[in-house]
């Protein structure tokens, strides 16, 4: 983690309660077989190639479970990793080994999954001048963990939570009754650290959009063309991003149009996870 301080404080809530949801009174199934403590470890196998995210919330879930557990750990974050690859060797109380295993292999997978989409589509824009982002399209308390994923794979995080800027899309502008009226509101609201996004999708709401002074304009499922000719428009005079139904089979057709950004939900909500596993535990 970057921010390993900050960061366990929102993650430890949240981790807690996935064990929560995972052992309501206690882990049936270990304590028939293990009713007592019994040191052991177990291996991290890497199943398929793909980018590695999330280590750090994969042994957390251990010591939550176990304070004297022990990981010599073969690769970090961001590592490309190959089907058969040992990945850690964890060292513990076996209860906790067992009880953590379908939770702790659940964040990692995911995250690994994540991050190595991530990692294909950010290669593919390498040299282009245009960041990746991610969107707030993130499964219910997996954003911190998700989010975290994208920037391992290689891309940036567009907003965390809807505190965090001003984008005002369509039933925004609906609801304050047009662009110039929901930016002039935004202005008069927001604190001016706050840069304001505005959701367009043609190219008169684009003109609209700059006169009004957005900062950001969100060029939303328009053609390479139509997108080519709102650049045009706005001329510098505010950041671009583009968006909607962005994927790995058609970002190809964004590169050459010159926008700042391109934003995709696909990162978070359409990622496979990586095929990782838990093998060969033994008391030791």
């Amino acid at each position: 983690m970057k921010d390993p301080i900050t960061y366990r404080v929102n993650a430890d809530r949240l981790i807690r309660m996935a064990l929560e949801e995972d052992i309501t009174s206690e882990d049936l199934s270990t304590n028939c077989v293990m009713p007592e403590y019994q040191k052991g470890e177990v291996q991290l196998i890497c199943k398929q190639d793909g980018v590695i995210a999330g280590l750090g919330v994969f042994k957390r879930v251990f010591e939550l479970l176990d304070d004297t557990v022990s990981f010599d750990m073969r690769v970090e974050d961001g590592d490309e990793v190959t089907v058969g690859q040992l990945m850690a060797v964890i060292t513990g109380d076996i209860r906790a080994l067992l009880s953590g295993e379908r939770t702790a292999l659940n964040y990692l997978q995911r995250m690994s999954g994540i991050a190595t989409y991530t990692r294909s589509i950010a290669k593919m824009l390498e040299g282009s001048g245009t960041t990746l982002l991610d969107t707030r399209k993130t499964t219910p308390n997996m954003r911190i963990f998700e989010k975290y994923a994208v920037k391992v794979g290689g891309g940036s995080n567009h907003r965390f939570n809807l505190s965090d800027g001003v984008m005002l899309k369509d039933n925004h502008i609906g609801a304050a009754g047009s662009i110039t009226k929901a930016v002039k509101m935004a202005k008069e609201y927001a604190s001016f650290v706050h840069k304001i996004e505005v959701e367009v999708e043609n190219l008169d709401m684009v003109k609209e959009a700059v006169e009004a002074g957005a900062d950001i304009i969100m060029l939303d499922n328009m053609s390479p063309e139509q997108m080519k000719e709102a650049i045009q428009i706005i001329d510098g005079r505010a950041l671009t991003e583009c968006s909607g139904n962005v994927t790995k089979e058609n970002i190809q057709n964004m590169i050459d149009v010159g926008v700042d950004y391109v934003s995709s939900g696909a990162l978070t909500h359409s990622a496979p996870i990586m095929d990782i596993s838990l093998k060969n535990l033994h008391a030791i």
